[in-house]
């Protein structure tokens, strides 16, 4: 039988750990047939981002038509689109697509760099956002998207209805930079689940975010709902970063491979 089929529009990790790399290998651990839309290339290793350079926007729509037009697609998650005009061109193609959409608005990279021009923010808020299925935005996102900064648990409702407006079904605030227990917040503004997991004493967490968005989508592809794709997702990534490990000088990834049960040296 043919598995789900899932689409990942994003930039490349050449460290392996985030990006399309991260996407590909969630959706491979996760029994869903991985697909990918390249946005940018960027030249990554673990202690940060070396350049990045922005694919144009026809070889970007063109790579989307000719997987979703053959091949068909059950979810899309989105990542790093750099410009205005990548991020306009990907609302559009999302908007004419009949599969839910899982929209992480990558912003700054685990080590601090800009991949998200400033000039793109306001395409983000009204035109990406408005087709989201599920945002998933961290916290420095949600201050770069709606100006809220949250401080404690308490802040989360703020943050997730200041992205509400922007027009998302739902969306998942990830309190991972907080002290104590990770907490996330997911809410279509009725409706809320807080999803909790232990803080795990683990620096090695690069591609975190690819890592859940993809995990969201690939729960949607085979038919969940959304607060049930998010809560497996939410287990799937706590089990990565426990896994995570050390890779080159700085932060490494987390283990994608771990829910396999694969064999280490």
């Amino acid at each position: 039988m043919r598995p789900p089929l899932v689409l990942t529009v994003a930039g490349s990790d050449s460290g392996g750990g985030a990006g399309i790399q991260a996407d590909l290998k969630t959706m491979l651990a996760l029994g869903t047939h991985g697909m990918s839309v390249l946005t940018a290339v960027t030249a990554q290793n673990s202690r940060g981002v070396l350049g990045a350079w922005e694919l144009p926007v026809d070889a970007v729509r063109a790579q989307y038509r000719g997987v979703v037009d053959d091949i068909g697609v059950q979810a899309v998650k989105t990542g790093m689109l750099s410009s205005a005009e990548l991020v306009e061109t990907v609302a559009e193609l999302l908007a004419g697509t009949d599969a839910p959409a899982v929209v992480d608005p990558v912003g700054v990279s685990k080590h601090g760099d800009a991949l998200l021009a400033a000039s793109a923010l306001d395409s983000v808020r009204t035109r990406l956002l408005p087709v989201a299925t599920v945002a998933t935005p961290n916290l420095d996102e949600v201050a770069q998207l709606t100006g809220v900064r949250v401080e404690s648990e308490s802040d989360l409702r703020r943050a997730a209805d200041a992205v509400l407006a922007y027009g998302p079904r739902w969306v998942l605030i990830k309190g991972g930079h907080l002290a104590g227990d990770a907490v996330d917040l997911l809410t279509n503004g009725t409706e809320e689940h807080w999803l909790r997991a232990p803080r795990l004493d683990n620096r090695h967490t690069h591609g975190t975010g690819c890592t859940l968005a993809s995990a969201v989508a690939c729960g949607l592809a085979k038919g969940r709902s959304v607060p049930e794709a998010v809560t497996a997702a939410k287990e799937y990534v706590t089990g990565a970063i426990a896994a995570g490990f050390p890779l080159g000088d700085g932060i490494g990834p987390v283990d994608h491979g771990w829910a396999l049960g694969r064999d280490t040296p």
